[in-house]
């Protein structure tokens, strides 16, 4: 387990020195002594740096791919949309939605295109140009800044590009977003996300 978890060069370490990476992945090498079936892991990468958590990542895709069912808890959508099979979101004690990652996702629609073009005095030929390529209503950010939910696929971006140009729109950038958990968490709740309970 020590070779496994990458602690070997620690084996003769006294626990209180280990940082919160080494601490949590000697957490789940002891708990995967007894070669368990089920394991429960508690918000394992709070405190962590990004490092150390796309570290513990792998450690919980591997256990997953070997077999183990993990019954993860995390109040990192990020964490949940890249590990889990299945989620259950609960917001104050009550499970208000469950699914895969994507079923979720698709609670709140489609994807969300944003364009911000280089000058403001362009914003309504801009919008003229976006509206009927859109599948909804096109939200102005700012004077250059618009967002609107559109049907991806692979020619949304070049198309909206060559049609911005032809209108004689200077385009600083285009961006096709899909949502997100944390979308889905704020469609559902109206607010930040607590803690989630993720099964992979």
């Amino acid at each position: 387990m020590l070779d496994r978890f990458d602690l070997s060069d620690s084996a003769d370490r006294v626990v209180k020195g280990f940082s919160g990476g080494m601490r949590r992945r000697l957490d789940i090498a002891m708990s995967l002594i007894a070669d368990p079936s089920v394991l429960f892991l508690d918000e394992p990468t709070t405190g962590l740096d990004p490092r150390s958590r796309l570290g513990m990542w792998d450690v919980i895709e591997n256990l997953a791919a070997d077999g183990t069912t993990v019954l993860l808890t995390t109040q990192y959508l990020e964490e949940a949309d890249r590990l889990a099979e299945q989620i259950v979101v609960i917001d104050h004690g009550h499970v208000i939605a469950e699914g895969t990652p994507d079923e979720l996702k698709s609670r709140t629609g489609g994807a969300l295109l944003q364009v911000s073009i280089a000058r403001a005095e362009n914003r309504e030929v801009a919008l003229a140009v976006l509206s009927p390529m859109c599948t909804g209503r096109v939200e102005v950010r700012d004077d250059r800044t618009f967002e609107a939910p559109i049907v991806a696929g692979d020619r949304v971006v070049p198309s909206v590009i060559r049609a911005l140009d032809d209108a004689g729109v200077d385009v600083l950038d285009v961006v096709v977003r899909r949502p997100s958990l944390d979308d889905v968490f704020l469609a559902l709740t109206g607010h930040a996300a607590s803690t989630e309970e993720v099964e992979s």
